[in-house]
């Protein structure tokens, strides 16, 4: 095997990535903005639990290049496709698949804090650190700019961290 293989080979090698979920603290109050506990990643998946309170995950948007899998782990979550038209009213252990080219958004419903397991897989490879690709149909809201990002895979240097994600 050439060295060029040989190193190939080397990065392309599998790895286990453990992890862990803790709800994380909300503020008081009126809250617009999400939290984002990253589970696990690789070049094809991804896998979060989104928390939020008080409103609308984001705006009506897809991705092109993604099918989603999100299962409510706790609260309850609405989903909307195009012209708000609701395509899933979601309670605890209850989900939806969103497959790529689909429109929609989702929101929290109620007073209860929502957690919603979001598995998304590619196809095709997503480099570390460059965002997942999407498009846009109505403006950002103020939950999309407002995202708390906290690293739940407990092998990583940044376990436990925040960080705010600016959208724009």
């Amino acid at each position: 095997m050439s060295d060029t293989a040989t190193a190939t080979a080397q990065q392309a090698a599998p790895i286990a990535q453990p992890f862990r979920f803790d709800s994380p603290e909300m503020p008081e109050g009126k809250h617009v903005g999400k939290f984002v506990v990253r589970l696990a990643r690789t070049d094809r998946m991804i896998a979060n639990v989104q928390v939020l309170k008080n409103g609308g995950e984001t705006n009506l948007h897809t991705h092109h290049h993604l099918d989603g899998f999100w299962m409510v782990l706790k609260g309850h979550a609405r989903f909307y496709g195009e012209g708000d038209v609701v395509v899933a009213d979601l309670k605890e252990r209850e989900g939806v698949l969103i497959p790529r080219h689909f429109k929609y958004w989702f929101e929290s419903v109620g007073d209860d804090v929502l957690e919603i397991l979001q598995v998304e897989c590619a196809d095709f490879s997503m480099p570390a650190g460059k965002p997942l690709e999407r498009e846009d149909f109505t403006p950002l809201t103020n939950a999309t700019r407002n995202i708390t990002i906290i690293e739940g895979r407990v092998n990583e240097p940044a376990y436990g961290q925040r960080h705010k994600l600016n959208m724009g």
